[in-house]
């Protein structure tokens, strides 16, 4: 093999290397973006409407922990005690869409018995979401 191949061959991997760092995602951290919406959807004659508030991520996900919490909280106490807590202990069926306090098929409370607790308006809250190594948070607050 003469210097012009060997150089070559160099600097198509140096090429290839870059493209595969710069322009693609196979070696960033995967990421998950949630939002959030409140929809008027459960009509109640004496008070109105009640508010539901419904959660979103980009693509479908196995959850394997979701948890809500207070954000004042939160941030000065990692331990704080969440108000929606569900783990999933095996296979968690994936889910793009989500209320606040459903029933996710595969998941569980993470204390038995313990159920969503009714959120309070003007107060802001932090979801944290896992999904298996992926890992996001979204801060959301009632009006």
């Amino acid at each position: 093999m003469t210097k012009k191949n060997l150089v070559l061959i160099l600097v198509a991997i140096a090429l290839a290397t870059v493209y595969a760092v710069w322009f693609t995602d196979w070696f960033r951290p995967a990421t998950v973006q949630i939002f959030h919406t409140s929809r008027n959807l459960h009509p109640d004659a004496r008070r109105g409407a009640l508010p539901s508030l419904i959660f979103g991520v980009n693509y479908p996900l196995r959850f394997t922990e979701l948890k809500v919490v207070p954000l004042a909280g939160f941030e000065t106490n990692k331990d704080v005690v969440p108000v929606w807590h569900l783990v999933s202990d095996s296979n968690s069926v994936p889910v793009k869409a989500f209320s606040y306090g459903q029933f996710i098929g595969g998941m569980r409370p993470a204390i038995n018995g313990v159920r969503a607790e009714p959120l309070e308006t003007n107060v802001a809250y932090r979801l944290l979401v896992t999904a298996g190594k992926i890992k996001g948070e979204h801060d959301f607050e009632l009006k």
